[in-house]
């Protein structure tokens, strides 16, 4: 069965609304539907604005009403089959009467798949894979969280051209450019967790919240987490009311993620120091790597990554590029704030993550 050129743009749509900004990361996948009448015009829209909201297809019937008999629905995500918050959207399209439902991703979550079969038991039409790679990049660390268990880890850094993140008698302050950092809180603002160790939090003192060009701290924080056993002064910032936290007592890659995972969390912004940083790469937790090289040499000093027990060349960890972005100074800058390189890359062998974003 194929598809129309009218439910291809229902399909943009749905698409771009299921990206509406300020919708709560975390547990859930960000979905859109469009609803068609018969000659293709669209009735209504509707997309999943956080946990415990009415869900996509759901927003998007209440407000066809009646209308909604007969029509298409274009969804972004295979519509749902359990009962959580609220109820089964795939009974909900059967019992408002659509005749087709068009949909871009089967649901990769098996407490809530199914939704095809209800329908199509339910005598609807039902066409799936249009856009699936657009869809699946919209959530795709949702995607992957779902798939093996686990959040999806972003690691960042920034370094000097030689590959150093301080200087030798420890400073760091500033390595990256402004602009650099600006646009490093804009990809924490793409996460649902910000991981350091509790070196980083006992030297550094991090806010690790998310701010703006003002430098004003912004609506819906990721949880902040600290992984290490030893004890952190209560007073330290990563403690204060800007955003949640957890400290996460444990040495283990993994067991930090098990955790994060246990609390719906599904994306992992890594900006941890070296040490934990070598931990994720060794136990293979780390799905992407986001650099940013600033054209400044040092010669000595902290090195950017611990440790890998590497010990011959031929051991190295290669990682394929995604995608390289120039950083240039901001509007009102000093001209003298160098541009940066952002760099994207995973691990070989991992499959493409889709930051291509710029």
């Amino acid at each position: 069965m194929g598809t129309s050129e009218a439910e291809s743009r229902a399909m943009r749509r749905a698409l771009t609304i299921a990206a509406t900004a300020g919708v709560p990361l975390g547990p859930n996948p960000r979905v859109g539907c469009v609803l068609l009448d018969a000659d293709g015009q669209v009735l209504a829209e509707g997309f999943h604005r956080g946990a415990g909201t009415p869900h996509a297809e759901a927003a998007a019937l209440s407000e066809a009403g009646e209308a909604a008999r007969g029509a298409t629905a274009v969804v972004t995500l295979e519509p749902c089959n359990h009962t959580g918050r609220t109820g089964p959207c795939s009974q909900a399209l059967v019992e408002a009467g659509v005749s087709r439902v068009v949909y871009a991703q089967t649901d990769p979550n098996v407490e809530a798949s199914g939704g095809t079969q209800t329908l199509r038991s339910a005598g609807i039409e039902v066409v799936s894979g249009l856009m699936l790679e657009e869809s699946r990049r919209l959530n795709r660390a949702w995607t992957f969280a779902v798939e093996h268990g686990r959040p999806f880890v972003t690691w960042k850094f920034a370094t000097t051209l030689d590959g150093r993140s301080a200087a030798a008698d420890g400073t760091s302050r500033w390595i990256s450019s402004r602009a650099a950092r600006l646009d490093t809180h804009r990809l924490r603002a793409e996460c649902d967790v910000v991981m350091v160790g509790t070196g980083t939090v006992e030297a550094d003192d991090p806010a690790l919240t998310v701010r703006d060009e003002v430098d004003a701290v912004v609506p819906h924080q990721p949880l902040r987490a600290v992984v290490g056993l030893r004890d952190l002064d209560a007073g330290l910032r990563v403690f204060d009311d800007a955003a949640d936290t957890v400290h996460l007592r444990t040495r283990d890659p993994r067991a930090a993620l098990a955790s994060l995972h246990t609390l719906g969390r599904r994306h992992v912004f890594l900006e941890g120091g070296p040490r934990l940083a070598a931990a994720f790469l060794q136990a293979g937790l780390v799905d992407e790597v986001v650099a940013y090289v600033a054209p400044t040499l040092l010669g000595a000093g902290r090195s950017a990554v611990g440790d890998l027990g590497i010990a011959t060349i031929s051991d190295a960890l290669h990682l394929d590029v995604e995608d390289v972005l120039l950083v240039p100074p901001h509007a009102g800058e000093t001209p003298a704030d160098p541009v940066n390189v952002r760099l994207t890359l995973r691990p070989r062998g991992r499959r493409e993550t889709h930051r291509k974003d710029q």
